[in-house]
């Protein structure tokens, strides 16, 4: 995830490495929120890959500074990790599902279509296990029942927004 986070924001513009950091806690924060002890090593790996490339410039406090830029090959793999398929695990789909849909704009109309379907194809399996469990567990406590019950308007939303966004993406060629 974390070289998702960081090519999407090297994709538009260059960055050094705190503000790499800087604008994937602005953008993403409320999905995940990475350490500085996580983005040094994941640029390390991006740029060993050849997906982005750095150079040694004066920064505007007069310091020499680390520049970041993401590559060609950058921009592609940037795109497959978008549409890489999406974990069974419900716990990392709902915070993967939104970083997904908030660099859904990087895609083009096809590739966002591809994208919310595999989303909402998900959230709906998702959705279903938890009213399954609800509706055939007789042993749930109280709270259990309420978090459940909770589980499942959330799916309900998720799909309702993709289900937007998808008339949205179908009206528009962004």
């Amino acid at each position: 995830m974390i070289e998702l986070l960081i090519l999407y924001v090297l994709s538009e513009k260059e960055l050094t490495m705190y503000a790499v950091l800087k604008h994937i806690l602005s953008v993403f924060g409320a999905y995940t929120q990475p350490s500085f002890g996580a983005v040094k090593p994941a640029l390390n790996r991006l740029e060993k890959a050849g997906f982005i490339r750095s150079r040694k410039a004066m920064s505007d406090g007069g310091k020499l500074s680390g520049f970041y830029s993401v590559t060609t090959e950058g921009r592609e793999e940037l795109k497959e990790l978008i549409l890489e398929k999406i974990s069974d695990n419900p716990l990392q789909f709902q915070s993967t599902s939104g970083v997904k849909i908030c660099c859904a704009s990087y895609l083009a109309k096809d590739e966002r279509e591809k994208l919310f379907n595999m989303l909402k194809n998900k959230a709906q399996e998702h959705k279903f296990t938890a009213e399954n469990i609800l509706n055939n567990e007789k042993l749930l406590t109280f709270y259990q029942r309420i978090m459940l019950d909770n589980t499942i308007v959330e799916y309900k939303n998720l799909i309702t927004l993709i289900e937007n966004l998808e008339k949205d993406n179908a009206r528009n060629s962004q």
